[in-house]
């Protein structure tokens, strides 16, 4: 084997496994981030579990920020459920994504609709991520339904924005303009449902027998959980998500329409370790591909005590991701 064999084959290897495993925080738990890019800084919105927690016991959400992947900024817990009254309070603050248009900011949360006693999707508006954070609307964004959680927010290249969620199915609605409305001509009362095409093997993968915790039974279902993370490079749209059931990988379908179809790529990632779930996403800040996500490392293997991590890798040339080695080896 020569020198330029031996370069390829190492470059190759490392495109397939990822370089190490980072984190923003190793003090605190800090599970469901969620990276975005503003100027030369990148931010990291994460939820927060109690260092006690047993179940999910979420009462706030936090932010960390760097300007070069080594030395983060901690800016503490900058948002809470007493910034929606809607909520139920000191717990049940779930995934979230915040993105920045015009100015200002646009945080996307899940927190229980105390009306409908199931999570619900909560917009809350700020000039800058540290906050002062506020509640526009005093109400949820998207009322409480079975599996309302996991928002993501998208822009398009047209200006257009659009809100995905989900958790054992798929919603997406169009957002106005001022981000914190929905366009109610949009499909059905302004949400599009998503679930027909998850039972399409071609579109989100083989299926398995998993838990529906709808039903309390376990069904066949194609690799979609929960989880979506949207996002577009060129012509082709990115639907990265949580896969399998319990535990959970790292999988993604890709479309050149936002509404689909979609193609199933394959996964991302096998399962976190420690940890039976696993949310975040992909972005890429300096001229460097980055893969959020959460484990159970610190914590011992306790599911509900997670903590942030990220990995560097190096997308193929089309855009697709490579398979990532999320293993504790790495």
């Amino acid at each position: 084997m020569n020198k330029k064999t031996i370069l390829i084959t190492l470059f190759a290897l490392i495109a397939m496994t990822g370089w190490a495993q980072k984190r923003v925080n190793n003090h605190m738990y800090n599970p469901d981030p969620a990276p975005v890019v503003s100027g030369d800084r990148l931010y990291v919105f994460t939820g927060h579990d109690l260092d006690t927690a047993t179940y999910f016991r979420m009462p706030d959400w936090q932010l960390f920020s760097t300007t070069d992947m080594e030395h983060w900024t901690d800016h503490g817990v900058v948002m809470s459920t007493a910034n929606f009254k809607w909520a139920k309070q000191g717990d049940n603050a779930w995934a979230s994504q915040a993105i920045e248009r015009n100015g200002k900011w646009y945080w996307y949360v899940a927190a229980e609709d105390t009306t409908k006693h199931l999570h619900g999707i909560g917009v809350a508006v700020a000039d800058r991520p540290e906050g002062p954070w506020t509640d526009p609307i005093g109400k949820p964004l998207i009322p409480g339904d079975w599996g309302f959680i996991d928002p993501t927010v998208f822009i398009d290249d047209d200006g257009q924005a659009w809100l995905f969620w989900g958790n054992n199915g798929c919603w997406y609605a169009k957002l106005n303009e001022d981000m914190i409305s929905t366009d109610k001509s949009f499909a059905n009362n302004g949400i599009c449902d998503m679930r027909p095409m998850l039972d399409d093997e071609a579109q989100f993968g083989p299926k398995c027998m998993k838990m529906d915790y709808q039903l309390h039974k376990r069904v066949m279902k194609t690799g979609f959980e929960e989880a979506p993370w949207i996002y577009k490079i060129g012509d082709t749209y990115f639907l990265e998500y949580a896969a399998g059931g319990v535990p959970e990988h790292w999988a993604y379908s890709t479309s050149k329409s936002i509404h689909g179809p979609w193609h199933y790529e394959g996964r991302i990632t096998d399962e976190a370790p420690g940890s039976f779930t696993i949310h975040g996403g992909t972005i890429d800040f300096k001229g460097k591909s980055y893969l959020f996500y959460h484990d159970g490392i610190p914590s011992g293997g306790n599911g509900f005590r997670r903590t942030t991590a990220f990995r560097e890798f190096k997308r193929l040339k089309d855009g697709r991701i490579p398979k990532i080695d999320i293993s504790v080896k790495k």
